[in-house]
């Protein structure tokens, strides 16, 4: 991989890392700072919200700005923001430290994708865009269970040491390698009157549907994923030690569904978007059935990482084919729609374990999301098939008119 693109890939890993690793040290924060894990789970959702709300707003504002500094901009708010996630003497202040640390992340993650396209001939783009999404993945795979291990064996302050200092080395690589001279788009005129006609898109209900549909699915995937750790630890009866281990499991899962969720997708939308939440339900019900039982646990597990990553390059398909006119700006909604759905199922599962119903029964909650999801792709998928009918219906019909008539 070019170093200008690895650096990118590395600065997205540590973003994504700093998001989801709270969930492997989900017991060592509630016990330190004095609140429940279902408390400590929020600090998820306020992350989430932050991206969701902050990033646009920062992308927006920023627009004019050189690519290179504004990224390097990020990682300083980035580095920041965990420094005093580090030293927080109490929640309050790291839930803001959180969210101030979140306005970072989703202009962080499009600025990348938009670099690594500008550094890319046309024919390379999307290939470049896809390794630094890699970040991600590995953030799953290899983030999460150092930083669990990291807070398991030195305190959960030491994670948030070792999540600044990773930004500090990327913030480097980015100062090093990434080109200084990168078109910001000079155009900008033109560029705010097309965004002007992009936002019509919105009024698009297929499109409005499926970033809903984003949501109740990845808000499924989070209502578990954010509770694995007293859900290995306190139901599958797993030792501390071995939760990180466990992630790696799950990451890997997730590294494989994302793969084979994009294939599906390629394959046909609709039926990939199906597939792979139908897969999520029944990984969910498995994992409920199985989470008592170690072995089965970590095969469930895995399944579990596997079918809940198939689903994002599913949906990310099916807003390109229902927005056609703005894929761009579909896109970056649809973002806020994960992060949307981060937040969600962070909450959905707090509250499960808050009405008394034990941390098993998240997966539960998180297969009745699911089942949601799936009735409206399923509706949605019909109504599809009915308008393609109805239209190939009208089309003959009219080609029919159009011929003409034998003499009697």
């Amino acid at each position: 991989m070019p170093l200008p693109l690895l650096a990118l890939m590395l600065g997205v890993f540590c973003v994504g890392t700093a998001e989801v690793v709270i969930a492997g040290i989900l017991p060592e924060m509630s016990a330190d700072l004095g609140v429940s894990i279902p408390t400590v789970g929020l600090l998820v959702t306020g992350y989430a919200l932050g991206v969701t709300i902050g990033g646009p707003v920062i992308t927006m504002l920023t627009v004019k700005r050189s690519r290179k500094a504004l990224l390097l901009g990020l990682m300083g708010i980035f580095i920041v923001g965990n420094v005093v996630a580090a030293l927080a003497p109490n929640y309050a202040t790291l839930m803001g430290a959180r969210v101030f640390t979140s306005f970072s992340h989703g202009t962080f993650a499009a600025v990348a994708w938009h670099v690594a396209a500008l550094m890319s001939p046309p024919d390379k783009q999307a290939t470049a865009m896809a390794k630094i999404a890699l970040g991600f993945n590995f953030a799953n795979v290899l983030g999460s269970p150092i930083g669990t291990f990291i807070g398991q064996q030195l305190g959960w302050r030491a994670t948030f040491v070792f999540i600044t200092a990773f930004a500090v080395l990327c913030t480097l690589l980015v100062y090093k390698f990434v080109p200084r001279n990168l078109s910001t788009g000079s155009e900008t005129a033109v560029e705010d009157a097309s965004l002007r006609e992009q936002l019509k898109v919105f009024r698009n209900g297929s499109l409005q549907l499926s970033m809903l549909i984003t949501v109740l699915a990845q808000g499924a995937v989070f209502t578990t994923s954010t509770y694995l750790a007293p859900l290995l630890r306190d139901v599958g009866h797993f030792a501390a030690p071995m939760v990180g281990v466990l992630l790696i499991v799950f990451g890997i899962g997730s590294v494989l569904g994302n793969i084979l969720g994009g294939r599906a997708a390629d394959a046909n939308v609709m039926r990939g978007v199906l597939r792979a939440q139908a897969a999520l339900l029944v990984a969910l019900l498995l994992f409920w059935v199985a989470s008592p039982h170690q072995l089965p646990a970590v095969i469930a597990l895995f399944l579990f990482g596997a079918a809940g990553f198939s689903i994002i390059p599913a949906l990310q398909a099916r807003i390109l084919s229902v927005a056609s006119a703005a894929p761009a700006l579909a896109l970056s909604a649809n973002v806020s729609a994960f992060n949307l759905g981060n937040g969600l199922g962070a909450w959905l599962g707090g509250t499960t374990i808050d009405l008394d119903f034990g941390v098993r029964a998240v997966t539960l909650t998180a297969a009745l999301a699911t089942s949601l999801a799936l009735i409206l792709s399923l509706a949605m998928w019909a109504r599809g098939r009915r308008v393609s009918a109805e239209s190939a219906a009208l089309d003959t019909g009219t080609a029919d008119t159009a011929l003409p008539q034998k003499t009697q």
